[in-house]
């Protein structure tokens, strides 16, 4: 579980600090997967490596 702590009543500096932490946990993802239910093991592997070659892509973005 998520906590953030709202200081001075900077309620909107706490809620952009939630989402980051909730950005870099993987919550929402973890949710999405979830809810998409049982997936085929070669669907599987077919996802995984589409989101594999983008993220290498990101990074190769991000060094040049």
């Amino acid at each position: 579980m998520t906590k953030v702590v709202v200081r001075n009543g900077n309620v909107d500096g706490a809620l952009r600090t939630m989402k980051q932490k909730n950005a870099k946990d993987g919550l929402l993802k973890n949710v999405r997967e979830r809810q998409e239910g049982y997936m085929k093991p070669g669907v599987k592997r077919r996802k995984a490596k589409k989101e594999a070659i983008r993220n290498s892509r990101r990074r190769e973005r991000s060094y040049n």
